[in-house]
């Protein structure tokens, strides 16, 4: 018998309303490995880790650590016996120093006061200890993503974590600091830790893990040793079927200029320049990938792109129209779809239907809208038939949309902002979080737009997404194009990384074609 530092027994998990995230699910994890849970959106991978680390209760089922049963009422019970779990989305406070982002609630106290030399001490101590260097006394807010991620690390390892839960580590990660995450998390299982790694890219699942659990619509399907399983064997367990991911591209027909930005750039409240002089434009019939690692002034260009920042300096139109003179509505109305990279704050509305959220863009034209009056009927059909078009996994158009999965939540969005033949896309981030059946939908959606003559805005640090899909690339690096490439076919992701982090540069002349 094997012997688990832990199991998790026929755990399930039903909702109030019916709906069953997790149907007698087992799981264990043996100590010094690093174990991946794969499954496609919706398979229950969340729920189960969420249980584990005590952010939600069992219906049903045990869990046994160190031979011993346990229920964790709440993460601090969880993290008190040795489990850590690192989100995707970062909980750092960005005006901190890293160490006192690392010892926020177990602060060291001199006379009654946080004793900020015993905190910068310990997080160096620990920053060796653990092989995840980080320069203690730093702000967080002017660090990259990846020494984001190794704060987040130190900050469970500080709390003692033993088995750490890793939620998607490389979404945002360019290929070096994926590597150099790999040789920290083969160290620290070389310590004596456990780690759970939970991803959808399936090259970096074979390359890292001991073993796979994958889960399928809630169940578990199988557990196996990664060296045993081929990357299709993988991706045919999550889907439940074989499947083929290749786009098909059609050579691309150039059409006129939809998208201009010139000579833009922008200093945000803290007085730092985040765009610096940015030009470029996007024409009808093709992809322009924007590759570059999160933080980069990617956000700040799509908030003035979307209006929701005002233009300081230069100029952006759309179609040929300044955006200093277009509302919201404005820009909707020339056929504009946009795809949030924040889905849950800026995609969709939670509580209500999937079918409102499906029409949210243009419930009063009158493709919905009749003498003020909803056509419900038509709505209804509309959403069902593009529920079928997505494969969006639900129980009806009438749903509550904060009871799908993020990659489902991410499937509305797109039909909602693709299915009106848009003439411009911005597509931020499209597929980040979601199973590669759910990524293939959405990239084959992108293509058939872009071979419709829609221009579309690529905003990706998935490389692999920004090199499937992208006519030309740009790479943005602290606020600006520090290259651009016309041609993509003997680009690979390693050479991007090199741009991405700065390492690179294109000539100015070579850079300012973007802007042709």
């Amino acid at each position: 018998m094997e012997n688990y530092l832990l199991e998790m027994k026929n755990i399930s998990k039903i909702y109030g309303n019916g709906i069953i995230a997790n149907d007698n699910v087992s799981f264990n994890l043996k100590k010094g490995e690093i174990h991946a849970l794969v499954g496609e959106n919706g398979a229950g991978k969340s729920t189960l880790m969420k249980i584990l680390f005590g952010m939600e209760p069992p219906s049903s089922g045990e869990i046994i650590l160190k031979g011993e049963p346990v229920r964790f009422s709440s993460s601090k019970e969880a993290i008190s016996r040795g489990i850590g779990m690192v989100h995707q989305h970062f909980m750092l406070v960005d005006s901190f120093s890293v160490a006192q982002n690392i010892i926020l609630g177990m602060e060291p106290k001199k006379r009654g006061f946080v004793n900020e030399t015993e905190a910068v001490r310990f997080t160096r101590e620990i920053s060796k200890k653990y092989n995840l260097e980080v320069e203690a006394e730093a702000i967080t807010r002017t660090l990259p993503v990846g020494v984001k991620q190794k704060i987040e690390i130190l900050k469970a390892l500080a709390r003692g974590a033993q088995i750490l839960i890793l939620d998607e580590p490389t979404a945002v990660l360019t290929p070096q600091e994926t590597n150099q995450l790999f040789d920290e998390l083969i160290n620290l299982k070389k310590q004596g830790h456990t780690i759970v790694f939970i991803s959808h890219k399936i090259p970096e699942i074979k390359k890292i893990s001991d073993r796979i659990t994958v889960m399928r619509a809630g169940r578990f399907v199988s557990c196996a040793q990664t060296e045993e399983v081929t990357e299709q064997e993988i991706s045919n367990m999550i889907m439940g079927c074989e499947m083929d991911t290749s786009i098909d591209r059609m050579p691309a027909k150039v059409k006129e200029v939809k998208i201009t930005v010139d000579q833009v750039s922008y200093t945000d409240k803290n007085k730092v320049s985040v765009l610096k002089n940015l030009s470029f434009s996007v024409h009808g019939g093709i992809v322009f990938g924007i590759a570059g690692v999160q933080g980069n002034g990617q956000v700040e260009l799509v908030d003035l792109l979307t209006r929701k920042r005002s233009l300081q300096e230069g100029e952006i139109s759309l179609n040929g129209a300044s955006v200093r003179k277009l509302s919201v509505p404005d820009i909707r109305k020339m056929q504009f779809g946009y795809v949030p990279e924040d889905r849950m704050n800026q995609g969709i509305a939670a509580q209500e239907s999937i079918e409102e959220n499906m029409i949210s863009n243009r419930y009063e034209t009158k493709e919905f809208c009749r003498g003020g009056l909803l056509d419900y009927k038509k709505i209804t059909r509309f959403a069902t038939e593009n529920i079928a078009e997505y494969e969006i996994r639900c129980a009806g158009s009438t749903g509550n949309m904060g009871t799908l999965s993020g990659g489902n939540m991410q499937k509305v969005v797109v039909a909602r902002e693709c299915s009106h033949e848009p003439e411009v896309l911005l597509a931020e981030q499209p597929t980040r979080g979601v199973d590669v059946g759910a990524a293939h939908i959405i990239h084959k959606k992108i293509m058939e737009l872009r071979d419709n003559g829609c221009a579309v805005l690529l905003i990706s640090a998935d490389l692999s997404e920004v090199l499937k899909l992208s006519d030309v690339i740009a790479v943005m690096y602290e606020g600006e194009f520090v290259a651009f490439f016309e041609h993509t076919e003997d680009l690979n992701e390693e050479k991007l990384g090199l741009y991405m982090l700065g390492l690179e540069r294109h000539s100015e002349e070579q850079i300012g074609r973007a802007a042709l």
